[in-house]
Order: C-alpha cells, then structure tokens, then sequence
C-alpha cells in the first residue's frame, strides 16, 4: 500500500488536535483517485464516510493490516508527536516554556513511561534554571531522533538507553 504511512501521520495528527478526522476520508478519496487501493474494501468506505464515529475503526483495521498491531499505540503517537514538537522546538515555534505543560501532560497519560521523564523533567527545570537548557537540548534531541527513525514502540525501546537520558543533567563539581 502506498502512502500508508501517511494515513499514520495524520492519526498522530489527529491525536494531538492538529487535524481533523474529515482529512482521513480525504486520504482514503486520494487513494481511489490514485488507484492506490487495490481491493481494500476499507478504504472505500473511509472514504464513503459522512460520520466522525464511523471513521476511527476503518483508520485502525487499515493501518493494523499495513503497519502492524501496535501501529497506532499511545506511546508511539506521543513519539511521534515529539518528533514534531521538535521540528517547531529547533525552528523557534516553541520554547521550553511552551513545551512543559505539554510533555508533563503526555507523561502522565501514557502512566509515567519511563522514556519521557527525563525529558519532561529537564524541560521544566530548563524553565527557570538557565543550567539546564544544554541538558533540556541533549534529551530533546536523544529522543526526538530515536522515535523520528523508529516504525513501533519496540523499534523505540530496542534503541533506548536510559543512562543516555540520566548522562542529560546539569553537572556541578
């Protein structure tokens, strides 16, 4: 299937409230137009669908069926969402002060996973403590990288360290 990963691009979009469930049918009407749907009945009825409730279930069997079960897991849309905050992060449309509530948001509802508290962590303290922006930086771009490559979860921790996070601290002598 070409451009699926498209389709999963949107989700995290999606996810985050920066698209609208109307751009999933507009995927779905661009790959008819494109003969890109071979025989996926799916597809012809995302983009047959007039009705928000309609639409999540068809995106799920679809990129299920391409892209694996855990696809479309929370942790990995928060990656990469992350992969995207950075983008804006590196281009000046975000600051550690914008970014804190956001990351703390999404580590609390994820439980806690233990590859975003350094980064939430060092994010707030890079707030008020000035130290800590080099730190902040390092994290931000150890774990932006590794999910921008990453095609699952398992992909993500298979490649995660987690005393590559702790190294990301201030260091007083």
């Amino acid at each position: 299937m070409k451009n699926i990963e498209q389709l999963r691009e949107i989700y995290f979009k999606v996810q985050v409230g920066e698209a609208h469930w109307q751009d999933y049918i507009n995927w779905a009407i661009d790959r008819l137009r494109c003969d890109d749907e071979g025989d996926d009945l799916d597809i012809v009825m995302l983009a047959a669908a007039t009705l928000p409730d309609e639409v999540p279930l068809l995106v799920v069997q679809i990129a299920e069926r391409y892209l694996g079960d855990d696809a479309l897991s929370d942790e990995l849309v928060a990656g990469k969402w992350i992969v995207e905050l950075h983008r804006a992060y590196k281009s000046g449309k975000e600051t550690a002060i914008s970014l804190e509530p956001k990351l703390w948001r999404r580590y609390y509802d994820l439980a806690m996973p233990d590859w975003l508290m350094m980064l939430a962590r060092n994010c707030e303290y890079a707030t008020d403590v000035p130290d800590f922006q080099g730190p902040f930086d390092e994290e931000f771009d150890y774990i932006a990288g590794l999910w921008d490559g990453s095609r699952s979860l398992l992909d993500f921790m298979s490649q995660y360290d987690s005393a590559i996070s702790r190294s990301h601290d201030v260091q007083y002598e």
